[in-house]
């Protein structure tokens, strides 16, 4: 059994601090392309970080001895202060509890009743394009994943103001976060100035919208058959259902996660089909002839399965979730080689779908990759929601939002941009730094 792995130094780590609190990407490309799919990161006394593109590594860690790997304390404390503790950042009997309550909200028959509820946020969003000029639609992609989840939780009409709050928070909060995780031998400095406490202020103001909105649903004792009904409806083992506070974390936790990652992988599918005018002509060839105005919503949308193909493809070249944090609760073996219990695994999901080991012309978007013939090509290195019980759990409603958005988008219009690269803005999700794009009737 092997039980010596590559090493990164901490020189190198220190000498490319900069770079790697802008964009660790090219530092993950690097030594991924120096030691392998598997390689430590030297912290000084914290030396056992481990990074890993290699899928059977990443499975056993998700599914296979899932339980023995819990996520870090970049989730469970340092995100948590800012979000509370929801499934995004809890672990163990807690996060299994509140899994079994909430997942039959996001089971596919429950997503029909709010697909006309997506339908109409996503088309009202639309209105707010601007045509024949090239600008950066990003911000707009943006508000529309942003409203999408708002609809679907609160379907009320007078809550955008809210909403832009919220998502400022949701957003500045994130930013600070980034520096305390890229920087962590700064945290006491950002105590000692206030930069903590102002976002934690921050995040209490949040958590103060959303009980005013829960507030006026109870009071209303109107039902809705929205998220927040099923939220309210779910109950515990013992019949009881959650707390206020634990009500409050699960749907902060569901705007911070079902929001950013949508409008990413959203943007940078538009970029793609815009720079590739034959895919985006195939894919209006089948949006032409479907009817999202039919009363069966979902049935319509399963017809458009070319237009998933493009978004599972740009979610190959870009996940939004482009890497996954556990840590190991005992010593273990993993691919023949022993690790101690602590060991920080960070899983480069990035740089997996990326591997040419494991996919043919890795760096080409190729939506055939996951027609019928060929999907059982990619699926056994291909996690951009993750896998195992931790799963996403909203993986079906964002699929639906963004076949939805693409579909109504490009049914009317053409899209092309002037950009030839597309620039990566690489924070707790990987998010496009700009998505220009022209729009024009067609």
């Amino acid at each position: 059994m092997r039980s010596e792995i590559p090493t990164v130094p901490w020189k190198e780590v220190l000498k490319k601090r900069k770079q790697i609190l802008k964009n660790p990407l090219p530092f993950h490309k690097e030594y991924f392309k120096i030691y392998g799919d598997t390689f430590r990161v030297n912290l000084g006394n914290r030396n056992n970080w481990v990074f890993t593109r290699n899928p059977e590594t990443i499975k056993y860690i998700l599914q296979t001895n899932q339980r023995n790997y819990h996520k870090s304390t970049l989730q469970t404390k340092d995100l948590a202060k800012y979000v509370g503790h929801g499934l995004l950042t809890s672990n163990g009997a807690s996060w299994r509890t509140h899994r079994r309550m909430i997942q039959p909200a996001f089971h596919k028959k429950k997503l029909v009743g709010l697909l006309e509820i997506m339908l109409k946020a996503v088309r009202s969003e639309l209105k707010n394009m601007k045509f024949d000029k090239e600008y950066n639609i990003f911000p707009m992609l943006g508000d529309l994943a942003f409203q999408v989840v708002a609809q679907s939780l609160f379907s009320a009409d007078d809550i955008r103001e809210s909403m832009q709050r919220l998502k400022h928070i949701t957003m500045s909060n994130q930013k600070m976060l980034i520096k305390e995780m890229r920087l962590p031998y700064l945290k006491w400095w950002f105590r000692l100035n206030g930069n903590i406490g102002k976002h934690l202020k921050m995040g209490q103001e949040a958590r103060a919208i959303l009980d005013t909105l829960l507030e006026r649903r109870l009071a209303s004792k109107v039902k809705k058959e929205d998220l927040l009904d099923m939220l309210l409806t779910a109950r515990y083992e013992d019949g009881t259902p959650m707390s206020r506070k634990q009500l409050l974390d699960e749907v902060l936790i569901l705007f911070v996660a079902g929001h950013e990652t949508t409008a990413n992988a959203l943007g940078f599918t538009l970029l793609l089909l815009a720079g590739h005018p034959e895919y985006q002509e195939k894919l209006f060839d089948e949006v032409k002839n479907v009817d999202l105005a039919e009363d069966d919503l979902m049935a319509q949308l399963e017809r458009l399965t070319f237009t998933k193909q493009c978004i599972e493809e740009a979610m190959r070249l870009y996940p939004p979730a482009y890497f996954f944090d556990r840590v190991s609760q005992t010593d273990d073996v993993v691919n023949g080689m022993s690790y101690k219990k602590g060991t920080v695994w960070l899983m480069s999901i990035y740089e997996l779908h990326r591997h040419e080991g494991f996919c043919k012309n890795p760096g080409d978007f190729m939506p055939e990759r996951f027609d019928a013939k060929n999907r059982k090509n990619v699926s056994d290195h291909y996690f951009p929601f993750g896998a195992g019980p931790r799963m996403c759990i909203g993986n079906n409603f964002a699929m639906y939002e963004m076949i939805m958005t693409v579909a109504i988008l490009l049914k009317e219009y053409k899209i092309t941009s002037s950009l030839k690269t597309i620039e990566l803005n690489p924070l707790i999700t990987l998010k496009p730094l700009a998505v220009p794009l022209k729009i024009q009737t067609r």
